[in-house]
């Protein structure tokens, strides 16, 4: 009588317990899938992250670009002065075609020099020497554009220069209208007993750095040239050099403050004027020909 009662009660005992233990199991199914939600979350951020970095990725090489370089190319070194100018600072170079240096690229660098001597014996001499170089830069991505990288160098030629060893009253002065940079360093330089007038101008233009190195002396007792006409004369070349790397290159522009007027300027000037001929001379046409109608409306009605 007593045991099927026994028996349900051990019955509905189980059948708690297993309820109780549902909510468990559910729970520990949700914090399963919660898991795996959160893993897929984890998923997701390394997707938004690979994305991202390749974004990173693609803006830096989008940083690491550079400008392309104005000139590719430079003028012959030992051609970049004119005859005159030549006659002007070097008047007795036993060579007026000058001293071409050695290059391993002559597209990125080249120099040339020359030397006169103008002796008069007992009277004393006077010595001029003169010697023009050019560097050209590449635009790089690791090292930067091609005019940065000259803007650079033309800080260390300057720099070179003030700190040349035994210089006596080292002077720099930045000039301006010649090339996008200019600065020229004089010094005095005393060497077996003559006092060297040393000038050293340095110009860049676009991604090009010139370098004219000019100085004189009177030898044998003969007075010291003026260094005041040495700068001068080495700016004057400087600035022929300019634009002598500008013409090298075809379609290049011109150099800031050159004032020099492009090449096909008198052309245009012809065509201008042709066109102006032209336009009288139609205007002259038309101006006849009206006139003959004029004439032949009068005769017509004389003739009414």
């Amino acid at each position: 009588m007593h045991r099927p009662a026994q028996r349900k009660r051990q019955l509905r005992s189980r059948l708690l317990v297993c309820a109780a233990a549902v909510p468990v199991i559910l729970v520990a199914s949700g914090c399963s899938s919660d898991s795996d939600s959160g893993s897929g979350s984890d998923g997701a951020k390394k997707d938004s992250g690979s994305k991202a970095s390749a974004s990173a990725e693609a803006g830096g090489d989008k940083a690491a670009a550079v400008e392309k370089a104005v000139y590719g190319k430079l003028p012959e070194p030992c051609e970049v002065l004119s005859k005159k100018t030549l006659e002007e600072l070097v008047p007795k170079a036993k060579d007026k075609s000058g001293k071409a240096g050695t290059s391993s690229d002559t597209s990125t660098r080249g120099s040339c020099s020359w030397d006169s001597l103008d002796n008069n014996g007992v009277d004393g001499s006077q010595f001029r020497w003169l010697r023009v170089s050019t560097l050209r830069f590449e635009s790089d991505a690791s090292l930067g554009s091609g005019a940065k990288r000259a803007q650079d160098n033309f800080a260390k030629q300057v720099a070179d220069a003030e700190a040349t060893k035994e210089a006596k009253g080292v002077k720099t002065e930045p000039v301006q209208g010649v090339g996008n940079q200019a600065t020229l360093v004089k010094y005095d330089l005393k060497k077996d007993k003559d006092t060297f007038k040393q000038q050293t101008f340095v110009t860049r233009v676009e991604n090009a750095v010139v370098t004219v190195d000019y100085n004189g002396a009177g030898l044998a007792g003969d007075k010291s040239p003026d260094a005041g006409e040495l700068g001068k004369a080495a700016q004057k070349a400087a600035k022929e050099a300019a634009e002598a790397v500008v013409a090298a290159n075809e379609g290049g522009g011109k150099p800031a403050g050159s004032g020099e007027k492009p090449k096909d300027d008198g052309k245009k000037d012809d065509s201008k004027k042709d066109d102006e001929k032209k336009s009288d001379d139609k205007k002259s046409d038309d101006k006849g020909s009206s006139d003959d109608k004029k004439s032949d409306d009068k005769k017509a009605s004389d003739k009414s």
